[in-house]
């Protein structure tokens, strides 16, 4: 769940919903810049189905009592989170063992390899066996820069999404998360240098180098969940009764 706070309420937003954005972003990737291939059309389907292992989660979030608001995916307990991760990356992996590839990749990255955590390490052993498994069955030598580039543009869609769900809209530049201020993490052919957005205004982004084919809009599912109603329901009741309301986003080139 992506949790923002906003005075006397919560604006939450399925991960799934997020991703589902992030895979509206990919198929709007300019076409000059990847050639199609069946290996792209299972990387783009990774993106939008990244976030698979969350559906569960999600539908029963938890509340955090020493934050006093709704568990995010940041802050979630850790050891149900390794347990949807392996049960979404299970569910991808029986459509395509390559999109299951770079999602698993995907989830590893969320932690350090020098982890002391036992079940972190127990996941990272896990999740590389499960690659090379998943490789073994593809039978099939891929480049090592094309797994570099699909899971490149895997998480600049992720990041890009998580950049219009996780803040208000119209936020200026001085007071984006750290994230994202300095610009997107990942660089490519076309953008050596990263790419950055800005909110030009509360319903436009612009993104430089512009990587899409042309300018779009997309809708971001969320709800809007009131403090009052989680003190008189508690959060289940209070979520599952709140009104499903779209923010709408449009990607253009930087403007002048």
């Amino acid at each position: 769940m992506i949790v923002n706070q906003a005075g006397d309420h919560f604006i939450m937003i399925n991960q799934h919903d997020h991703a589902r954005v992030s895979g509206e972003i990919v198929m709007n990737w300019k076409q000059d810049f990847l050639l199609r291939s069946k290996l792209r059309e299972e990387a783009d389907w990774a993106i939008g189905e990244h976030d698979r292992a969350w559906i569960q989660l999600d539908k029963k979030p938890l509340w955090n009592e020493e934050k006093e608001r709704p568990y995010s995916f940041i802050d979630y307990p850790l050891e149900p989170k390794l347990d949807a991760y392996r049960q979404g990356l299970d569910e991808i992996s029986e459509t395509s063992a390559y999109a299951a590839i770079l999602c698993s990749l995907h989830y590893s990255s969320f932690f350090p390899e020098g982890a002391k955590e036992p079940a972190i390490q127990t996941f990272l052993n896990d999740e590389r066996n499960r690659r090379e498994q998943l490789k073994n069955e593809m039978d099939m030598d891929i480049p090592s820069y094309l797994y570099d580039l699909h899971f490149k543009r895997l998480q600049f869609c992720d990041d890009l999404s998580l950049y219009v769900c996780m803040q208000e809209p119209g936020v200026s530049k001085a007071n984006e998360l750290s994230w994202f201020k300095d610009g997107f993490r990942q660089s490519f052919e076309f953008a050596p240098n990263g790419m950055i957005a800005h909110w030009e205004d509360e319903k436009t982004v612009s993104i430089d180098p512009f990587p899409l084919e042309k300018p779009f809009e997309i809708q971001i599912p969320y709800r809007k969940v009131t403090k009052q109603a989680i003190d008189e329901h508690g959060l289940q009741q209070a979520w599952d009764g709140a009104a499903v309301d779209y923010r709408k986003v449009r990607f253009e080139r930087r403007r002048n």
